[in-house]
């Protein structure tokens, strides 16, 4: 379903399981064990402590988002509404849109170079980064077009279920390559905090979008814990392999030295499926959740031709994008979501107390239409945020900046608000 209307309780059809595999899916990707390889400067044990933390954070944030969209039926940006107003949701659906086609297309680049290295030995197009692009990217516009229907869901587990039987081949063959020195390997410092912003930034980057699919939840409680289990245990091991094999070999592209590896004892065909199903799984609710954010900005054109136009979009910009940029898009996405999550989780759990007047989420001056249907409030609160975020990066101060700028942008909007009565 692609609507921005609340879907009732009678026609939700996602349990438990459906959520733990949808997000265990998500989390399988070689680039979250790409970005895992980033933490390699500050060694194995504060690497590990830094992944165990920041997706517990990351994670419990991630799915408290879910859960605003799981007790009303609505999809993540039409959720920023009652703290942002109903036209003050557009720049953070367009942001979200940005980052979105960003990622979809960073997980292409990573899948096509991957396929390519993989298809080398055969030549020809195999051996092309961009024809791996493109059939990937074709895949996961059609798996993303299928979002919901019966038989998406029964290829959906299918594909997550091979996948997590890949990764359990891909760690036997980390662990015997990589495993051994992991402690001792010499690193160059990195301040903690630093390293915990890019674990944060991953489950993080889930946000804006995770309510497009709580939305499908039974009860908030199975899809809570579902998503919250299901991305943390992944996406910690999928860091974890990547964390390990830069350590020990100080190779930058820690996801592909492991799938060479397993094509070098005579797993090329597993390593290819982790490639191809991989990326897709992990990469469709990139251009699903692109169309659910345009819904929110403009139902003029139909849904099925913004996913269309988001997924050849990906596509095109997976061709010319500078891979050296992924580490600065992690923290731009960080400087931008944790505080404006920082205003609608306030908003939501300790202003509204989990209320909200759902009949009146698109009505033009009913309570969510503030000034001209924006909250200044919440933009000014939403900026503080982003300004300490960037203040923070610019003088390298050595605390990290999303949980400093996502206190900042909470505490304004709670005080701000709670003093006019909003």
């Amino acid at each position: 379903m692609m609507d921005i209307r609340p879907i009732a309780v009678s026609e939700r059809n996602l349990g438990g399981i459906d959520f733990f595999l949808l997000w265990a899916g998500v989390a399988i990707s070689l680039a979250e064990i790409w970005a895992g390889g980033f933490l390699a400067p500050m060694g194995f044990w504060a690497g590990l402590w830094a992944i165990i933390l920041g997706h517990m954070i990351g994670n419990t944030l991630m799915s408290l988002g879910g859960v605003i969209g799981s007790q009303y039926g609505i999809i993540s940006m039409v959720s920023v509404r009652p703290a942002f107003g109903i036209r003050g949701s557009n720049l953070p659906a367009l942001l979200n849109i940005i980052q979105l086609i960003g990622w979809a297309s960073i997980m292409l680049i990573i899948g096509g170079q991957a396929g390519a290295m993989l298809g080398k030995p055969f030549g020809g197009l195999l051996a092309s980064s961009q024809f791996w692009i493109v059939l990937i990217g074709m895949g996961t516009l059609l798996w993303a077009l299928g979002t919901g229907k019966s038989i998406w869901k029964i290829l959906q587990t299918a594909a997550v279920i091979a996948l997590l039987l890949v990764i359990v081949l891909m760690s036997w063959v980390s662990l015997g390559e990589f495993g051994g020195g992991v402690a001792a390997a010499k690193t160059e410092p990195m301040p903690f905090m630093i390293g915990l912003d890019l674990v944060i930034a991953m489950p993080i980057s889930w946000m804006p979008l995770v309510a497009d699919y709580s939305r499908f939840s039974k009860k908030s409680a199975p899809a809570f814990w579902n998503t919250w289990w299901g991305y943390f245990i992944v996406s910690s091991w999928m860091y974890l392999l990547g964390l390990m094999a830069t350590l020990v070999t100080g190779e930058t592209d820690p996801g592909a030295l492991i799938l060479q590896t397993m094509g070098k004892i005579g797993f090329a065909v597993p390593a290819l499926i982790m490639v191809v199903f991989s990326t897709i799984t992990s990469d469709f609710p990139d251009i699903y959740s692109a169309t659910c954010s345009m819904m929110n900005i403009s139902q003029k054109i139909k849904a099925n031709t913004v996913m269309w136009m988001a997924g050849l979009l990906s596509i095109v910009v997976a061709l010319v994008f500078p891979m050296e940029q992924y580490e600065n898009f992690l923290l731009f996405i960080g400087a931008m979501f944790m505080p404006l999550f920082g205003v609608v989780l306030t908003d939501y759990f300790l202003l509204r107390k989990g209320k909200l007047q759902i009949e009146s989420i698109d009505t033009v001056g009913g309570p969510y239409w503030y000034y001209k249907g924006v909250n200044i409030t919440a933009a000014v609160a939403w900026a503080a945020g982003f300004v300490t975020f960037e203040v923070i990066a610019l003088m390298k101060y050595p605390v990290g900046g999303s949980i400093p700028s996502m206190l900042v942008a909470g505490l304004i909007y709670y005080f701000m608000t709670r003093d006019t009565g909003d």
